[in-house]
């Protein structure tokens, strides 16, 4: 039935309405899993990875007959310039998608007066990227509200462009992992990097909240200081997800050496190297611009 809310032509026509579709299904993924395991002793402990499963399965409908489309798209257009631009409505729609989850996440994650049980995992690797040497207290900080200091890189006037550049070094080489990952997921299960993105605005979004430190007035500074240099690495994320789902479906519908495949083969390896510029450009913004602005 939820798949039916929004199909992905209409969805190329009007991205932002996949903002509203994203909220909802973080929010419906919440409510069932603590419906659902919330008092179970052993599924209670997982509950964070399972809200991420559940908000994955709303979402894999859409994810597989989106790259589907795409692919179809390959086969019929033959200008490089227009297919792009094509992608780049489905890159929107996407974009929308996860604005979606991590503003659904970020709001009720704020709400909750002890966030551990449905955020857990989230809020562990939030610590264990910004307080890797006292992760057992930043966790207990924040899981009791939002006594801890927030956690913010130091300025580029402290850090020097030398010390900079070796920060960029360090989030690229991570940032790398990711978006291998994600072509890699896309490939083998067509819509299968869709959980990987989930994951990655639920762990943003309980950034975004600690931020705001509760405060729900901060949450466009939040949106903000998040999202200058986030927006630009989520859409690599989806443009080589979406360049590995093409690739994938051209394997299973057109033979190797078939003139159509190889069409599919080139446009799929522009989006991957686009992908990586712009993963690129994200990793210099997020050390030499954010910093300064926030």
């Amino acid at each position: 039935m939820f798949e039916s809310l929004i199909n992905p032509k209409k969805a190329e026509r009007k991205p932002w309405e996949m903002f509203f579709i994203g909220a909802l299904y973080a929010a419906l993924s919440i409510l069932i899993v603590d419906f659902l395991f919330l008092g179970n002793p052993v599924f209670e402990k997982h509950i964070s990875i399972l809200i991420v499963c559940f908000t994955v399965i709303f979402s894999i409908p859409f994810m597989f007959y989106i790259i589907k489309l795409e692919e179809e798209k390959d086969i019929k257009i033959k200008s490089e310039k227009k297919l792009i631009k094509e992608h780049g409505k489905a890159i929107s729609a996407l974009l929308f998608l996860f604005l979606g989850y991590m503003l659904a996440f970020s709001v009720i994650f704020m709400a909750m007066p002890q966030i551990e049980s449905n955020f857990k995992i989230q809020l562990e690797t939030y610590c264990t990227i910004n307080a890797r040497y006292n992760v057992e207290k930043c966790v207990a900080d924040y899981n009791n509200g939002y006594t801890a200091s927030v956690i913010d890189p130091p300025p580029l006037q402290t850090l020097g462009i030398k010390q900079g550049m070796t920060r960029v070094s360090t989030i690229l080489s991570n940032n790398f992992y990711v978006l291998l990952f994600s072509l890699l997921f896309s490939f083998l299960f067509g819509a299968g990097a869709i959980f990987i993105l989930a994951w990655n605005a639920s762990v943003i979004a309980i950034a975004m909240a600690i931020f705001t430190k509760g405060n729900i007035v901060n949450l466009p500074a939040s949106f903000l200081r998040y999202m200058i240099h986030g927006l630009p690495e989520i859409a690599s994320y989806f443009i080589v997800a979406l360049a590995g789902g093409i690739i994938g479906t051209a394997i299973i519908r057109h033979k190797f050496g078939h003139k159509k495949f190889w069409h599919v083969l080139q446009d799929s390896l522009d989006l991957i190297i686009i992908a990586l510029i712009v993963l690129i450009a994200s990793a210099f913004i997020e050390v030499f611009i954010t910093p300064v602005l926030f």
